[in-house]
């Protein structure tokens, strides 16, 4: 049987794509995967290299490793080649290059759990959006784009998640979150995220949601992205459990959409909406933090709504900042080396 529909849910690392993974996958004919990152760690676009058996059978067992572990806590990949084996002894054609592998691979998981719609909810993928389109005529792409001042403070706080929730999270991958956050750096990347996606904002197979108007309006948001895939929209969808957040603690047995996860950067901020704020939520960014955001990403905010405010950098910090870049992004750079298939085409993708 070929699937005659993919899904790929994309955008900056902390706008929703996970959220947007459970809804669909809350669906009776959509599978949703774990971030698998196959482009740019698994395979790189720029080599189409055939398929020898013996990397076919790894290849596959790293995906099944990936999917049955999950992308941050699996572990040696070996252990799953009996499986990678039998999967591709099953398909009537052997794959000769690994995007056909993957497509094969989504197939095969999708059908093994009843369901006949694939759903990769990896964001990084929003870099490689021009591939999945070329490479998968049937796919249909789920972008997600939120602020990015709300997203540099997920960013802040993601090495926390081992103590919201996460216990299963590896002490080596709190310590990697706790190196990757710069301002700068994550600002930039929304900003490339933000503008890679937006190259693709009339294709008609590709739809872009807000993070903030999801968790507004839940019910109108996913019945829009329900008939953009082509699927009808159903109220269970939106019963996903209160998880993976970097603000505030797992709820794992409340069900629904949170309207309170927008707006968080601002809440030590005099606003009239931080009024009402529970004291779990009191955590905000400086306002360096908030300025540096700001001006790399001003002409972006603007196109996409969202209203800088002004604010005056603390002038220590912001030297400090400036003055810590270089050596944040190359020990950043150096912890993700085993994430990188080709170092080359993935900084251009991404800085």
């Amino acid at each position: 049987m070929k699937l005659d529909k993919m899904l790929f849910v994309v955008g900056n690392s902390r706008s929703g794509t996970t959220m947007m993974g459970r809804i669909l996958g809350k669906h009776s004919d959509v599978y949703t995967f774990g971030e698998l990152h196959f482009f740019g760690q698994l395979w790189s676009p720029a080599s189409f290299s055939e398929l020898h058996k013996q990397d076919a059978e790894k290849l596959a067992s790293r995906l099944f490793c990936i999917q049955r572990e999950g992308y941050r806590t699996h572990g040696n990949s070996s252990s799953f080649l009996g499986e990678s084996q039998n999967f591709l002894n099953e398909l009537p054609k052997y794959p000769a290059t690994p995007d056909r592998l993957f497509s094969a691979f989504l197939q095969y998981e999708t059908l093994q759990n009843n369901k006949n719609i694939p759903c990769d909810q990896t964001p990084r993928n929003v870099f490689y959006i021009d591939n999945i389109l070329r490479l998968y005529p049937q796919a249909k792409i789920i972008n997600m784009i939120r602020d990015p001042r709300d997203v540099l403070l997920s960013q802040k706080q993601k090495w926390k998640r081992r103590y919201l929730g996460g216990t299963d999270m590896p002490v080596k991958e709190t310590i990697r979150d706790w190196i990757n956050y710069h301002p700068i750096t994550i600002s930039r990347i929304w900003h490339t995220a933000v503008t890679a996606a937006d190259r693709f904002a009339d294709n008609e197979r590709v739809i872009s949601i807000y993070f903030e108007k999801l968790l507004a309006h839940p019910e109108t948001t996913v019945s829009h992205v329900c008939e953009f895939i082509g699927i009808d929209y159903a109220a269970s969808m939106l019963q996903v459990p209160q998880v993976g957040s970097s603000v505030n603690s797992d709820k794992p047995n409340q069900l629904g959409i949170n309207p309170t996860r927008a707006h968080h950067w601002h809440a030590n901020h005099n606003t009239e909406k931080d009024c009402d704020l529970p004291t779990e939520r009191r955590e905000s960014l400086s306002s360096t933090e908030i300025y540096i955001s700001q001006k790399i990403n001003r002409t972006l905010m603007d196109k996409h709504n969202y209203i800088p405010v002004s604010t005056r950098p603390n002038i220590f910090g912001l030297a400090v900042n400036f003055l810590s870049f270089p050596m944040k992004l190359a020990a950043a750079f150096i912890c993700n080396l085993d994430r990188i298939k080709n170092i080359r085409e993935t900084l251009k993708r991404r800085l």
